[in-house]
């Protein structure tokens, strides 16, 4: 078995990967999300 310079595995790195591209789009929606309601509630133009 072969690791990386992180200690992780191909299989671990990659199956971190899915779970960081998962909660890093969840984070972006929120934060767009947050964004388009504070614009609503007070424009910037």
């Amino acid at each position: 078995m072969e690791t990386s310079i992180s200690g992780l595995t191909e299989e671990q790195a990659m199956e971190f990967h899915e779970q960081f591209k998962t909660t890093f789009t969840v984070f972006m929606v929120l934060a767009a999300v947050a964004h388009f309601l504070v614009y609503l509630w007070r424009p910037f133009y």
